[in-house]
């Protein structure tokens, strides 16, 4: 019996929906992941078979947190209002890989351009909502939950997660963090949440930690709930040792000259089989709050930034999975078109999104915002709602064709996947 329908049955006999155990078990009190637990090599082929992975695609979203500069990441260098806005920190041509007589990557994006020029990356533009917020923390709840100024109490990428697999098929969605990013919370999906794939350990708040320590080591089941519970921290255990076999197998593989950021702890699990299908990755310590001297931060940023997806699909090539996973970039607003005092930027709205392999149609989608017409204080007016980038990655990459069910509306696609 699968770790599922154990949950539901023992709910069932409880009275307890499995819903709300998930909601004050494995969510209230962090059972995703769990330290102590030895590799287990024998358990990890098996326990993959037992996980029955679900076959097709795979999304990574890797959100360029902080707010990076869209205007210093794939330049309007062939427009002259950039320069009067930024007279000392704007692009300039000669900082620009161009791609048109328009628009170029900053002159450090290398791994980026190399893929755009393979056919293999998307950029679109003036990527925002209505009512903008400048807040990191609120805009990015909107970003994450898909639902600006709404209270959406899940994650866009949970939904999904619910959407594609609604029995709750353990180890479908990963994240890899330190905490648990709101995109993720889910309904009927508990993510398996992990940084360090070695140590392997969840920050708890102090007055958890014994409890949760006490779960596993023996114990006897005192309630139905209870035993729930065990299972789900049993379950967790045991994503434990997946995710430790699959990152030992990976470091005897790895191409150790590529920096790959966090994203080398996804690329250790696709390429061990691990049964997920969604993985979200945020950035850590982040560079892209530029408000003072910006250019070189922002520019070491996007560099790092840049060559860690062009490694991740090195990798992807070397284990024939490129055009089966795609990558999604974003962040949480962009920056403020004019240049302030101290050469830096602002907490701005509209931004440019990029999206990366798995089959794409590479090229520039939507509307470029006008750097003349501005809004809000010198912002740019955004030209596509975010969410028909999801719209168009649940659709037409992931193959539910009933977004609205997730999104709360009907977005349309913009065509990229063929």
């Amino acid at each position: 019996m699968t770790m599922s329908s154990r949950g539901k049955k023992l709910c069932d006999q409880s009275g307890v929906s499995r819903r709300q155990a998930l909601k004050i078990g494995a969510q209230g009190i962090g059972l995703g992941i769990l330290g102590g637990v030895s590799p287990l090599p024998p358990m990890f082929e098996a326990t993959s078979t037992a996980l029955a992975a679900t076959e097709g695609k795979i999304l990574v979203v890797f959100e360029w947190f902080g707010g990076y500069d869209g205007l210093s990441t794939f330049v309007p260098y062939g427009d002259d209002a950039l320069y009067r806005h930024r007279p000392n920190i704007g692009v300039p041509e000669s900082n620009v890989i161009k791609v048109d007589d328009h628009f170029g990557f900053q002159r450090s994006m290398l791994g980026m351009h190399r893929l755009w020029d393979e056919g293999n990356a998307a950029v679109i533009h003036g990527a925002g909502y209505d009512q903008p917020s400048f807040s990191h923390f609120a805009s990015s709840s909107y970003w994450h939950t898909g639902a600006p100024n709404s209270g959406e109490p899940y994650g866009w990428y949970g939904r999904t997660a619910d959407a594609l697999d609604p029995t709750g098929t353990p180890n479908f969605l990963v994240n890899i963090s330190s905490t648990q990013s709101l995109a993720v919370r889910a309904r009927d999906h508990v993510p398996v949440v992990f940084e360090d794939p070695s140590g392997f350990r969840r920050d708890l708040f102090h007055p958890q930690r014994s409890y949760v320590e006490q779960l596993g080591n023996g114990q006897p089941a005192r309630s139905d709930t209870h035993k729930f519970l065990l299972d789900v921290n049993q379950s967790a255990r045991e994503a434990s040792a997946l995710v430790r076999q699959a990152w030992e197998n990976y470091n005897t593989t790895r191409n150790s000259d590529l920096r790959l950021l966090d994203l080398d702890r996804v690329v250790a699990l696709i390429e061990n089989d691990f049964p997920a299908r969604l993985y979200y990755v945020r950035l850590r310590n982040s560079l892209f709050d530029t408000h003072v001297n910006q250019e070189s931060p922002h520019d070491r940023q996007v560099q790092y930034c840049s060559d860690a997806v062009w490694g991740f699909f090195e990798e992807m090539k070397r284990i024939g999975k490129q055009d089966e996973v795609a990558l999604f970039i974003h962040s949480e607003f962009g920056r403020r078109v004019p240049e302030n005092t101290s050469l830096g930027t602002d907490h701005g709205t509209a931004n440019v999104s990029f999206v990366l392999g798995g089959g794409i149609t590479g090229g520039q989608y939507s509307t470029p915002p006008s750097l003349t017409d501005l809004v809000l204080g010198d912002n740019l007016q955004h030209t596509t709602d975010f969410r028909r980038v999801y719209a168009t990655l649940i659709e037409e990459f992931l193959g539910y064709s009933k977004s609205e069910h997730v999104l709360g509306d009907k977005f349309k696609t913009f065509g990229m996947f063929t």
